[in-house]
Order: C-alpha cells, then sequence, then structure tokens
C-alpha cells in the first residue's frame, strides 16, 4: 500500500520524525510505520522492543500527546506501528506547528498559522474581536443602509428601525464581551483599511492580459465596496444595449447585472482577509475575471460548487449580515443563480477555478471563443471558421475550403455537423448558400 493522507513509511527511526506526528496530530490523524519501505514492504527495524518503550514517553514530553505505539511481528522482520489521533487543540514541536496536508508535511507560519490555531479553537478569522475600536466610530449611514435593506428583503423587522447601533450589532452578532469583530469593521466602518490591509477592490480594463487601459481602486465598507463597484462595471467597464418597449426604456447589460453582482458578493464574502491583498476584477473586451484570495472547503472541489451543496462560507459572520441585508442567500445557491441568469441571456456558464488561494470566477460575453467552442466538441477547422464567422457574418462552403485548405466533402461533413450542434444555420440556396451563426 503506497503512502497516503493518513500513512507514512520509515524504514529506520529518527527523533525528526516527531515532526510528523505533530502533523498527524493536527490534521485527520494518521498511522507511522517504521521498519517499512516507501512502498509499504516489510524491511525490518533494529532495537523494536526498545523503541515500543521509548517512544510513547518522547512524544509525551515533547508533543504533549498519547498514541498508540504497537510492535508487528512478520516472516520479513518487525516493524513499530504508531497511531496518531487528531487533536482537539493545536499541537506543537519545540514551538513549531506542523500540518499533515495530502501526503506531505508543512510548517504553519503567519497568517497561515493563525488560521490553523483560530480554527482548533471554534473561530473563524472574522469573528475575532478588536478592542480599540468604539462602535460609535462606525458609520451611521451605512448601518441606516443595511436596516432599510433587511426590511425590504424582509430579513429585517421593521421595529428595528428603532434599534441602537449597539442592538443590532448585537443581534447580528458581530460584537463580544462589548468590543466589536473585525466583520463589523469590515461592514460598518468608514475606512477598514485602517485595521485590514488590502480590504478593497481593484478593476482595470485591459486591451490584452498585459494592456492596462483605465482602472479604479474602489475603498470604504463592503456595502460601499459592493455598491460603488456594481456601478462602475455596469456604467464604465461594460457597455448597455438601449431599446425600448412602448414608452418603456430597456437596458440590456452585456453580462447579466444579477450574476456579476452574485459572483462579487461572493468574491466580498468568502475572500481570506488575512491574505492582506484587495480583490481583483480585470475587464476585458470579451470576458470579465473576477479574482479573491481564498481557499474551498477542505474536502471540496470547485465541482461542489455546482452540484447541490451545503452553505459553508469563509467568513460566517459578514455572509450573516449580507444574507440579513437580502444580498445573498443562505443556502449556497449563488453558483447556481450565477448559472442560471448566464444561460437565460445566451452567455456561457461561468468558470470557476481554485488553485492554492487563488480564486477566479471567469464570464465570457458570448460561447463564440476558442475554449468554449472546443468544449463543446468543435475541431480546429470549425473553431476556425466559427470565428471567421464571428468576423465576417457568413461563409461559404468555398471559403470554408480554402481558409483550412480542405476538400469539399470534408467542408460539408464539417458544416453539416456545425449545423447539427446549431452553432451554425444554412441560407441560401444552390451556388448562394452561406451560413451564420
Amino acid at each position: 500500500m503506497p503512502e497516503t493522507q493518513n500513512i507514512e513509511y520509515k524504514s529506520s527511526w529518527r527523533d525528526e520524525y516527531l515532526k510528523w506526528i505533530c502533523g498527524f496530530a493536527n490534521a485527520q490523524g494518521g498511522k507511522i510505520y517504521i521498519g517499512k519501505d516507501d512502498d509499504g514492504n516489510v524491511v525490518g527495524v533494529q532495537n523494536a522492543k526498545k523503541l515500543l518503550e521509548d517512544l510513547p514517553n518522547k512524544i509525551a514530553a515533547i508533543l504533549g500527546i498519547v498514541c498508540d505505539v504497537n510492535l508487528h511481528q512478520t516472516a520479513e522482520g518487525e516493524f513499530v506501528e504508531i497511531v496518531v489521533e487528531p487533536q482537539p487543540n493545536p499541537v506543537n514541536y519545540k514551538g513549531e506547528y506542523h500540518y499533515r496536508s495530502g501526503s506531505t508535511k508543512q510548517e504553519l507560519k503567519g497568517a497561515a498559522l493563525d488560521k490553523f490555531i483560530l480554527q482548533k479553537y471554534g473561530k473563524k478569522w472574522d469573528g475575532v474581536t478588536i478592542p480599540t475600536v468604539a462602535i460609535s466610530a462606525l458609520k451611521q449611514e451605512t448601518i441606516d443602509f443595511f436596516k432599510e435593506k433587511g426590511i425590504e428583503a424582509k430579513r429585517l423587522d421593521e421595529n428595528c428601525l428603532k434599534d441602537t447601533p449597539e442592538k443590532l450589532l448585537d443581534n447580528l452578532k458581530l460584537t463580544e464581551n462589548g468590543y466589536l469583530k473585525r466583520a463589523a469593521l469590515l461592514l460598518f466602518h468608514p475606512d477598514p483599511e485602517r485595521f485590514v490591509t488590502g480590504a478593497f477592490v481593484k478593476i482595470g480594463f485591459f486591451r490584452s492580459e498585459s494592456d492596462l487601459q483605465f482602472q479604479d481602486d474602489i475603498h470604504g465598507n463592503l456595502f460601499e465596496q459592493v455598491e460603488r463597484t456594481m456601478e462602475l462595471l455596469l456604467t464604465k467597464y461594460t457597455r448597455a444595449l438601449i431599446s425600448y418597449k412602448g414608452l418603456s426604456r430597456i437596458e440590456t447589460y452585456e453580462y447579466p447585472e444579477k450574476a456579476l453582482r452574485e459572483a462579487l458578493l461572493n468574491a466580498v464574502a468568502h475572500k481570506d482577509y488575512a491574505g492582506c491583498v484587495p480583490i481583483q476584477i480585470r475587464v476585458y473586451p470579451d470576458r470579465i475575471k473576477i479574482w479573491n484570495e481564498g481557499k474551498l472547503p477542505e474536502d471540496w472541489t470547485v465541482k461542489n460548487l455546482f452540484d447541490e451543496h451545503s452553505s459553508r462560507p469563509y467568513n460566517p459572520d459578514i455572509a450573516n449580515a449580507f444574507f440579513r441585508s437580502g444580498y445573498v442567500e443562505a443556502w449556497g445557491r449563488g453558483v447556481d443563480k450565477m448559472s442560471e441568469k448566464c444561460v437565460a441571456a445566451g452567455l456561457p456558464v461561468p468558470q470557476i477555478t481554485n488553485e492554492g488561494s487563488d480564486f477566479w470566477i471567469t464570464f465570457r460575453k458570448d460561447i463564440y471563443n476558442k475554449e468554449e467552442l472546443s468544449n463543446r466538441g468543435l475541431n480546429e477547422r470549425q473553431i476556425k471558421a466559427v470565428l471567421y464567422v464571428k468576423e465576417k457574418g457568413k461563409i461559404t462552403n468555398g471559403e470554408y475550403q480554402e481558409i483550412n485548405e480542405i476538400s469539399e466533402r470534408t467542408a460539408s461533413r464539417d458544416l453539416e455537423d456545425l449545423m447539427n450542434k446549431e452553432i451554425f444555420s444554412r441560407e441560401g440556396e444552390g451556388k448562394n448558400t452561406y451560413y451564420r451563426i
């Protein structure tokens, strides 16, 4: 059996392997076998009985935990099994905190260590208190805005209009022992960047990856950031198609407003603020990419977001306030809502990626781009033809043959397939036949 997240093989014992025991104890537990090679084959270990006596004492003295240490005897030789249970409290090895992740061990430092210790004690980053800030320092206009939105969404009772800021924050569980939580500062303080570095939004328009045309930084509390960012996205960074139904003016945006808003709220509510890096929105002629620092729950992949799933917010206090204001749903339907709005508008489903601490949501203006067309099963010739029609408006069988340097028979087969896939429609007759998107 190969090494896994919960199994480690060592041919002989070294005291530095106490770090591995520490890593298992801080994660999901595991087993270390002394006297086995990397493939799990028994190679035997000398002084097995002495290890059986010494290891429990070393583990208890240095790590402060108790582990089962068992001796196994086989025809190939003896080996020792160390069974490490997951521990409810942080375990350190001489002041170092190690953690088992996948099949590797890492030492936790800085923000990662802070997050780990908070989680062990049942706290989240946004739930930590800041004793130096008084409730009177919060922005009353934002508190009033929050109340109005919550009443409008029927998630707050109208009686809350009479509540003092102290009572409102207490009801939202944004205070603890009389002190404000970090979430309260991010949500309601006029300048949360005084306490949280990087708590703002950057937005830029790019002609290409390296050609930035113009940009904006959006500061203020989270409610102000959301409202101002959406305003800029819809008025400065994208265009609206104006039409009329009778006397009514109708604005149709390049991307569904509600889908963009949901993605922005997702970035703001689930951002890892301990990373001290602003949310970044990159607008291109054909797509919008929204980035925040953050990770999915440990046992999740991006696929979980598209399946039915529970709501597990990275910042639960911020997410609760957003829910009470009517900004978001509480049941983890954000990705579903984004996808539904995009499909209804004839756009591709948003692409979501999460690698390391990079979380991206990408909206594309239409389905007629290389990546989306490839995903729909088109070959290189067909993709070239679709992009040709995007530019020229139409294509004939002869032009298809010419741009791809292929026979009429192959061109006809490809074009028939494009019609079956409902990418192209055929118009005209005989020699005047042509194809459009």
